[in-house]
């Protein structure tokens, strides 16, 4: 059909490849590289203003008056001298200068070649002040660009970093935990440098029941950021050694925890049906749906990413989840105060109306669609667009009694109402679910009467409107419709209409068609 061709970047996606192009289900990954963008400042990739929970004197380790004014060129002098007391003193004001400002001298402390000093002081077992300082002050420089990050790892800081992490002293320890989460978050390439360095078994290492909330919290991140990209995924063993500690996190009480260790959730089950495979087989899906009721948005968020990303696998994953109660928390979120949240509740939805009939059929028994025609009516575009392929994937997989019950519920005139929009991709979907609606008609001998509801609805006047379209495929997937249900010797006349029963009607249109 003309349709199809507006989702062609979509095709490689569908989530039953193989079966009959009407039955397949979207996982639109392409669609959630905007909900990912909308969500990049709550969750950054780097940090350079964090809080370490394991400082034991804070005193000890802030420089005197004088360092927070010395200029950069005493910086460097200090940094290079023989003494530990002005080594001392120019690393914690480079690390003051480095933790302020929208636009820290990064480079210039390159340039001035004080990373080779800063990661010779990393193994200054004896002196953990001096050792602690020169940790921050990478950590800061590896929080900037890529470059900034390449100068670090070339300059040899991940071994050390690594080996810290074992540090009797909490707060070295906290912040080679940190810095790490900083190299990670860069991209897949520093990733798996990291992991091939062994560092995910010393970072599980130090979870343990003593391990203070505020550690934990940093350490959370930092297998979070271990656990992104997708260019290529993380490695599966490496997957697998983190999946039983993130297990373990997803069960503390900790926001912050919790909103990490969704989010390291969200990535790994942002991949193909066998990546999927390795979450859901964990039994975590009842935990992630729980989640999504929490009242924090930073947790309830990527819960309801990860789930979204779980019902876009294979029917089974579908139903785990709904078996875990999804359908019961949707309608809730779709009608969020928050139209991010909404867009990606829509979006998850149409993943389970693409499936079969029988989860088809739970997700009309649990409620979802007046919320749906809610959006459809009323949403923001972006939402409204995710509730348009519900729509759709409804349609293609649903019986005809289902498809009746959709159209009933208001959602044909929703549809109607959309075909006005300017995006052409809207457009063609819109009507590939128009057309859907009429093959079920067609099953039951109603397709006359379903061009004479969306007629009084306004819609063949829109539909004529749209072989106008600049758009080709538009205009085609238009014209088929007129040509094939809306031609003037199919139309009924007014008799016909009180003569018979007409099952596809909506309650606005009630006086004219009685079922």
């Amino acid at each position: 059909m003309p349709t199809k061709n507006c989702v062609d970047e979509r095709i490689s996606k569908y989530k039953n490849k193989g079966k009959d192009p009407a039955k397949f289900r979207d996982k639109r990954i392409s669609e959630c590289v905007e909900l990912r963008k909308a969500n990049k400042n709550e969750n950054f990739m780097k940090r350079r203003h964090i809080t370490l929970s394991s400082i034991p004197d804070e005193e000890a380790l802030s420089p005197d008056d004088e360092t927070v004014t010395l200029k950069l060129e005493d910086i460097i002098a200090d940094v290079n001298s023989e003494g530990r007391l002005s080594q001392t003193r120019g690393c914690q004001a480079a690390r003051k200068l480095l933790s302020t400002g929208r636009d820290p001298p990064l480079k210039e402390i390159i340039d001035a070649g004080l990373l080779s000093r800063f990661v010779f002081f990393l193994s200054l077992d004896d002196d953990p002040v001096l050792q602690f300082e020169a940790a921050w002050a990478l950590t800061n420089i590896a929080s900037g660009t890529s470059w900034h990050t390449q100068q670090v790892v070339e300059h040899g800081a991940v071994p050390t970093f690594i080996s810290l992490l074992g540090s009797p002293m909490l707060h070295i320890s906290e912040q080679a935990v940190w810095a790490l989460g900083n190299i990670a978050g860069d991209g897949a390439a520093y990733r798996d440098i990291l992991i091939e360095c062994n560092v995910i078994p010393a970072l599980l290492a130090r979870i343990s029941p003593d391990t203070p909330v505020g550690y934990l919290r940093n350490l959370t991140w930092t297998l979070s950021n271990l656990c992104r990209n997708k260019n290529p995924c993380p490695p599966v063993s490496a997957v697998q050694q983190m999946l039983p500690s993130l297990i373990q996190l997803l069960h503390l009480n900790d926001k912050d925890i919790l909103s990490d260790a969704c989010w390291a959730m969200s990535y790994l089950s942002d991949g193909s049906n066998d990546r999927i495979d390795i979450i859901v087989r964990t039994g975590i899906v009842p935990r992630l749906v729980d989640l999504m009721n929490h009242k924090e948005l930073c947790v309830m968020t990527p819960a309801l990413r990860s789930i979204g990303n779980i019902v876009s696998g294979s029917d089974v994953h579908t139903q785990m989840a709904i078996d875990a109660g999804v359908l019961n928390i949707l309608p809730k979120l779709m009608r969020h105060t928050k139209a991010t949240v909404q867009k990606e509740a829509t979006w998850a939805l149409s993943n389970i109306a693409a499936g079969p009939c029988k989860q088809i059929q739970q997700l009309i028994t649990c409620g979802l669609l007046p919320p749906l025609v809610e959006l459809l009516r009323n949403g923001d575009f972006k939402t409204q667009k995710e509730a348009v392929w519900v729509v759709t994937n409804f349609t293609s997989g649903g019986t005809v009694e289902q498809v009746v019950h959709l159209v009933q519920s208001g959602a044909l005139e929703a549809v109607i109402n959309l075909l006005q929009v300017k995006d052409a991709k809207v457009v063609l979907v819109l009507l590939e679910a128009i057309n859907n609606m009429f093959l079920a008609a067609e099953k039951i001998g109603e397709t006359e009467k379903l061009s004479l509801l969306i007629e009084e609805l306004g819609g063949l006047e829109r539909i004529e409107m749209l072989q106008n379209h600049d758009n080709d495929m538009v205009y085609q997937a238009a014209h088929n419709l007129i040509e094939k249900y809306f031609s003037d010797d199919d139309l009924p006349g007014p008799q016909d209409v009180t003569q018979d029963a007409f099952v596809f009607q909506t309650p606005d249109v009630q006086r004219t068609f009685e079922f």
